[in-house]
C-alpha cells in the first residue's frame, strides 16, 4: 500500500492504497465520487470519463501510481460552479434537449463534450461534425442526435 495525493474536484485528497489499483475505483470506492460509471474497464465504452488537467481520460484504464501530485482530476460532480451551484452549460443543454435515457452514459458523454468544446475553441475554431466523429463514448440507449443537439447549444453558452 502507498499514500497518492492528488487534487479531485478542487480538493486536495490523499488515498492508501495499492499502486495498481485503477482510478476508477478509488474515485467510486475509496472517495465516494460515483459520477464516473464502469462499463467495461478497457478505455472502450468511456462510461468512465472524466478530466485530468484539462483533457478528457477514462480513469478505468489509469492505475493511481500514474496520476502525480500536481494532476487536477474533474469529474461530473465538479462541473457544476462552486460558488453557486448552477449547473454547467453543458449539464442545462442536455436537461434542455432531454438527451438523457437510462442515463447510464450521461457523465462520461457530459465530460467528454466538455473537453471536445474546449479543445474545438483552443484551436480557434467551433465544434464541428468531424469533433462528433472523434468523441467515442458509447450510448446504448442510442441518443446520439440528441447529444449532438445539446453539445452544440451548450457550445454556443460555453
Amino acid at each position: 500500500m502507498s499514500q497518492h495525493t492528488f487534487t479531485v474536484n478542487g480538493k486536495q485528497v490523499t488515498v492508501d492504497t495499492d499502486d495498481k489499483v485503477r482510478l476508477l475505483w478509488v474515485l467510486r470506492d475509496l472517495l465516494g465520487i460515483t459520477g464516473p460509471k464502469y462499463g467495461c474497464g478497457i478505455n472502450v465504452c468511456k462510461a468512465c470519463t472524466s478530466h485530468i488537467n484539462g483533457k478528457a481520460f477514462n480513469p478505468c484504464s489509469v492505475p493511481v501510481s500514474a496520476i502525480g501530485p500536481d494532476d487536477e482530476i474533474t469529474t461530473i460532480e465538479g462541473i457544476a460552479d462552486p460558488a453557486t451551484g448552477a449547473l454547467h452549460p453543458m449539464q442545462e443543454a442536455w436537461l434542455e434537449q432531454d438527451v438523457a435515457q437510462c442515463g447510464y452514459c450521461q457523465p462520461g458523454q457530459i465530460m467528454a463534450a466538455i473537453a471536445k468544446v474546449k479543445q474545438a475553441r483552443s484551436e480557434g475554431r467551433e465544434i464541428s461534425d468531424a469533433d462528433f466523429d472523434e468523441i467515442r463514448n458509447i450510448c446504448r440507449c442510442g441518443t446520439y442526435s440528441r447529444i449532438r443537439d445539446a453539445v452544440r447549444s451548450a457550445a454556443a453558452k460555453m
